[in-house]
């Protein structure tokens, strides 16, 4: 690691994981907001909301991700 990146060997797996850390950062925010409104409460159960939602969300994108990209190479074109 003389740059200070990782190998390109390691994409798949830090993309997903960037990925599923901002993506359900997100929508558990808006689904806490939504549900309890912007309150001291709400704040305090984001984490927890936030963590379960990562942990479900990671592996299955690391499942899915090979899938959409097929997909999506059988419908746009390179």
């Amino acid at each position: 690691m003389p740059n200070g990146k990782l190998p390109k060997r390691y994409n798949a797996v830090v993309m997903p994981l960037i990925l599923s850390l901002l993506m359900t950062s997100v929508v558990s925010a808006i689904s806490i907001l939504r549900a309890q409104g912007p309150t001291a409460t709400a704040l305090a159960m984001w984490p927890t909301a936030w963590a379960l939602s990562w942990a479900i969300a990671f592996p299955v994108l690391l499942v899915v991700l090979p899938v959409v990209r097929r997909l999506t190479a059988a419908i746009v074109e390179t």
